[in-house]
C-alpha cells in the first residue's frame, strides 16, 4: 500500500478492546516505511483492513532468522468481523506474499494469549503453534506462531 493512500484506510476501526493488541490504523501508518510494508485488506473493491510485514522482524525476534519476515498489526475493521473475512485474509498470505517477497522462507507472529478469537483466525489460515510463547509483547505473553511460505519451507 501507498502511504501516500492513507485516506483509504484512514476510517477503519476496531473495537476498543482490542486496540491493546493490534493498535491503530494512525499508529500502522506511522511505522517506518524502511522497515514497514503496509497491506490492504479488501472486500467488494474497498479496504476493511489492513496489516504490517516487518521485513527486520528477525532483528527484535530472535526465534525468527534473516529470511523470515513478522506479520505485525493485523486491523480489521469492526463492522466486518466475525464474518469470516480475517480468516479468508490470513490464508491468502501463503500465495500473497511469496511474489512480493520471494526469498522470504517463513511468515512469523506473536498473538496474545488473552486473545482466543485471533489464536483461532491464525490456526483456521495455517498458522502453527512454534510451542513457545514470546514472555515480552505489549500486552502480556504470546503466543508465537509461524506460516511457511517458500517450497523448500512446507
Amino acid at each position: 500500500m501507498n502511504r501516500n493512500e492513507a485516506n483509504r484506510v484512514a476510517g477503519i476501526t476496531l473495537r476498543p478492546d482490542q486496540l491493546k493488541f493490534a493498535g491503530t490504523v494512525e499508529e500502522a501508518l506511522a511505522e517506518p516505511a524502511e522497515r514497514f510494508d503496509l497491506h490492504q485488506i479488501m472486500l467488494n473493491q474497498r479496504p476493511v483492513g489492513l496489516f504490517k510485514i516487518d521485513r527486520f522482524y528477525w532483528q527484535d525476534y530472535p526465534f525468527a532468522s534473516q529470511n523470515d519476515l513478522g506479520l505485525r498489526a493485523v486491523i480489521l475493521d469492526h463492522s466486518v468481523q466475525g464474518q469470516g473475512h480475517g480468516t479468508a485474509a490470513m490464508r491468502e498470505l501463503r500465495t500473497y506474499l511469496p511474489a512480493l517477497y520471494p526469498k522470504a522462507n517463513a511468515l512469523f507472529l506473536t498473538v496474545n494469549l488473552e486473545n482466543p478469537v485471533a489464536v483461532a483466525v491464525y490456526r483456521r489460515a495455517g498458522f502453527e503453534e512454534t510451542g513457545d510463547i514470546w514472555p515480552h509483547g505489549e500486552a502480556g505473553p504470546q503466543y508465537i506462531m509461524s506460516l511457511p511460505l517458500s517450497a523448500t519451507a512446507v
